[in-house]
């Protein structure tokens, strides 16, 4: 089999890589890729994620067997939708269905239909009236841009001036564009957050091992929220009998769902849970694979991810199985992300065969360059995770990181465990 990913970062790249790993696959083409998968075979094309008929005349073209989509915008761009019209076999939800992830107060409205615990919330395009609820709520709150904003649009405020600050932010200041013209504030959660992903085929559900992603820039979970700082699995803390609750009262509820809403899902389900002293709760769902839990999620696969992807397409039973291994990984940001951050910086290379490198923000020119925020994640599985965690520290200690910065403590509340 041929088969196109759509995608750019690291998330694409590990889902590229585990997907050549296939002795059923032949090539593997990643639209539009970056130069670091290269180094592993995968082939990157020209074409841009948005650019959907040039997608569809190359899958055409060279016989791919089927694509599947990476990231969020695509797939709110309604990439499935087309593929789809010119018969082709694409995974992923198509636009309608995306929007549990397109839209918080979407997201929000089939967790009400569907008894779905979750932070209670309002929705505001007013800022008075938004102000006016802060002051009456207090804090801590939450307070999240509608619309996508790469991981970046979520505030959890610990002080009024905290608040009022994000909100003026997002409705007078327009940060986010039209993704913060709407705000959603919800309740502050207390717990451990856990991200449980699943294959889904309309009303079947196949979940994955959990992770446990690090929002934060710095240790201990301080400064801004990013895309994502690093991620580890398993989460030690969350026990098997909260990962069940989540499944049967949060995922399939949600699945069923959307099938009952007239906008069934297909594809990869991302749900951000905390586990609260009155059970798991939704912190949001996405409409694809998590990053950087892909990076650790997938290492621990057992199974054939192709030949998986391969039978929920063609609707048959997939056979799922998964490593015990634990597996973490590093963000290896540029310095100054999430704001302004450097540029062109030379990548670190990494001779270290106990690690594996996913580039993200890179391009080539006479060489792997920084060209954005998070340059590359370092993976590392280990008979735990305290194992997992020095085998990437050794790799990280061993090369120049001068211009980069990553924080130290991906796991750490895992391996305490």
């Amino acid at each position: 089999m041929k088969i196109l990913i759509i995608g750019s970062g690291g998330r694409e790249h590990a889902i590229a890589k585990k997907i050549l790993a296939s002795p059923k696959v032949t090539e593997v083409f990643c639209a539009k890729g970056n130069p670091g998968m290269l180094n592993d075979g995968i082939q990157t094309l020209a074409i841009e994620e948005d650019n959907h008929p040039a997608l569809i005349e190359f899958a055409k073209e060279n016989q791919i067997e089927w694509t599947f989509v990476g990231p969020e915008v695509p797939l709110l761009n309604g990439i499935v939708d087309d593929f789809q019209a010119a018969d082709l076999k694409i995974f992923g939800p198509n636009k309608a269905a995306a929007m549990i992830e397109g839209s918080k107060e979407f997201a929000k409205q089939i967790m009400l239909e569907n008894q779905i615990p979750t932070a209670a919330y309002e929705v505001f395009t007013d800022f008075d009236q938004a102000q006016a609820y802060i002051k009456k709520i207090g804090t801590p709150i939450v307070i999240k841009a509608d619309g996508l904003a790469a991981g970046k649009g979520v505030v959890v405020a610990q002080d009024e001036q905290e608040a009022l600050s994000a909100l003026d932010e997002m409705l007078n200041q327009n940060r986010f564009g039209e993704s913060g013209a709407k705000v959603v504030i919800e309740e502050f959660l207390a717990g451990e957050e856990f991200s449980l992903l699943s294959f889904v085929r309309n009303n079947d559900v196949y979940p994955m091992v959990i992770a446990q992603d690090h929002k934060p820039a710095f240790e201990g979970n301080k400064g801004p929220n990013t895309g994502g700082m690093g991620a580890y699995s398993p989460v030690p803390q969350i026990s098997e009998s909260i990962i069940t609750e989540a499944v049967e009262n949060v995922v399939r509820p949600a699945v069923n769902g959307m099938v009952q809403n007239g906008t069934p899902f297909s594809g990869i389900l991302y749900a951000g849970l905390i586990a609260t002293s009155d059970g798991p709760k939704v912190i949001e769902f996405n409409a694809r694979f998590g990053d950087p839990e892909t990076q650790v999620v997938l290492p621990r696969l057992a199974s054939d991810l192709a030949e998986v992807i391969d039978d929920l397409l063609h609707e048959k039973e997939p056979k799922i199985n998964w490593y015990d291994f634990a597996s973490v990984g590093f963000v290896l940001a540029a310095d100054g992300y999430p704001g302004d951050y450097q540029k062109g910086m030379p990548v670190p290379t990494f001779g270290d065969e106990n690690v594996n490198i996913f580039y993200a923000g890179v391009s080539d020119s006479d060489g792997l360059k920084a060209n954005g925020g998070r340059v590359l994640v370092v993976e590392a599985n280990g008979e735990n995770i305290s194992d997992a965690q020095q085998k990437v520290y050794k790799a990280l200690e061993k090369t120049n990181t001068d211009g980069y910065f990553f924080r130290k403590d991906i796991g750490d509340k895992g391996r305490n465990k």
